[in-house]
């Protein structure tokens, strides 16, 4: 919310101490809301559109709506537990019309297995206290609640092979997730479709979740890195992923085949 209202500022080629000005404020509360520390109403919503000149009608009414959402959701339950990346992850997910994830070495976290998670969250360079393993566990299989709606968002997932082999857990483990995943396939809003190593990328791709807005400039795209994620929200950088993920869906191959491939990996381990 503080992102979008600064880009209407900006916009308007507004200071935060013009407008201000202008609704009757002092220059630190819109510094306060833009950076998130202060949540603001959908009146104040419209207001700060107005004094900018915005005239998207079908984004300020989004944020407006987004203002006035006041109940918690349940990652709310783990604040303090887990870093904010975690629940913002899982809003981000919650609030999404579509999703579409890209992963090159793990199966998406959305769609893990307990046994597969907990072994790959265990195995990291730095060991976690088991508390907080199955606090990052627990958390990541209740992000799975956003397909359990009845008109739940569609998914569409492309994961290369290179994910389903590799073996960061015990085969059998390995082996249950897959069939987890073709299960997961014949969900009727998701597709899993699989780019195999014979594929020519022409993009290095990493692992990319493209998170779709109620309005396409409330897009967001998150990029799981080693140690940390990010959070990008501009314009041109939502064009980038998004021509990412239309050449990825060129190169995986279809869901049908998928599945086989999929079994087929699962049958050799």
């Amino acid at each position: 919310m503080g992102a979008e209202l600064r880009k209407l500022r900006e916009k308007a080629g507004l200071t935060g101490a013009e407008l201000a000005a202008r609704m009757g404020g002092e220059r630190a509360q819109i510094s306060h809301v833009e950076s998130g520390r202060y949540g603001v109403s959908a009146e104040r919503v419209r207001r700060w559109a107005a004094y900018c000149s915005a005239t998207d009608k079908y984004l300020v009414d989004a944020l407006a709506q987004m203002a006035e959402e006041r109940t918690k959701g349940w990652w709310e339950e783990y604040r303090g537990v887990l870093s904010q990346q975690f629940l913002d992850i899982a809003e981000l997910e919650h609030h999404a019309k579509y999703l579409w994830s890209i992963e090159l070495l793990h199966i998406p976290g959305i769609l893990q297995t307990e046994d597969y998670a907990r072994e790959l969250m265990s195995g990291s360079l730095t060991r976690l206290p088991a508390r907080d393993v199955a606090a990052r566990v627990e958390h990541r299989l209740r992000r799975r609640e956003i397909f359990d709606r009845p008109a739940p968002a569609r998914f569409d997932v492309f994961i290369h092979e290179a994910a389903l082999r590799m073996l960061y857990c015990e085969r059998v483990t390995m082996r249950a997730q897959l069939d987890f995943l073709t299960e997961v396939a014949e969900w009727p809003n998701v597709r899993v479709r699989v780019i195999p190593f014979e594929t020519r990328l022409t993009s290095s791709i990493g692992s990319v979740l493209y998170a779709g807005g109620p309005v396409q400039q409330l897009d967001t795209v998150h990029l799981d890195q080693a140690f940390q994620g990010i959070f990008l929200d501009a314009q041109a950088q939502l064009a980038k992923y998004q021509a990412l993920l239309h050449a990825t869906e060129r190169a995986a191959l279809p869901p049908a085949e998928s599945s086989k491939f999929i079994q087929r990996i699962a049958e050799e381990l």
